[in-house]
């Protein structure tokens, strides 16, 4: 029988262009998920999303790109597997939607959407040099590194789901 880990999805989250220093801190939280044995969910397209994909294809895991457009080779080369909407950035409520806890790593505007999204669907959100949001409670719980921000995002989405 699975582990809950097993049966968790992570999304990680950033901007579909990034420097080098982002894209490797992204392909740690990658790797990280995928030996944690959780899936990970992505925007499917380049920069962080690729990274994070790429490390969890290193570690033999699954991801899962939801696609803007309505073309499956628009994704990225290490997905798993390629889900086409034809919804454009609309897609950003899927990629939240389909995860128990988002890991935010960098990121502009579309992944600021997704924090929101998160947050107002009560999904908790973790990051890696991403947005710092003033609020009552804190709405992005920040990680020192990408090993950190997985085993948080999967004690978060544990804690929820039980």
């Amino acid at each position: 029988m699975p582990n809950r880990a097993q049966s968790l999805r992570l999304a990680v989250i950033g901007a579909g262009e990034c420097d080098a220093a982002l894209a490797e801190t992204a392909r740690r939280v990658g790797r990280a998920v995928a030996q944690a044995g959780a899936l990970l969910v992505c925007g499917g397209l380049g920069g962080v999303m690729e990274a994070a994909a790429r490390g969890a294809s290193e570690a033999g895991g699954i991801s899962i790109g939801l696609l803007p457009g309505s073309r499956v080779d628009e994704g990225n080369g290490f997905l798993t597997a390629a889900v086409v909407t034809g919804m454009g950035e609309a897609r950003n409520a899927l990629v939240v939607l389909n995860a128990d806890a988002v890991i935010a790593v960098g990121g502009g505007y579309g992944t600021l959407s997704e924090i929101a999204l998160a947050r107002k669907r009560g999904i908790p959100v973790v990051g890696l040099g991403t947005w710092t949001i003033q609020a009552a409670e804190p709405l992005v719980i920040e990680a020192q590194d990408p090993e950190e921000a997985v085993e948080t995002a999967l004690r978060l989405a544990e804690r929820l789901g039980s």
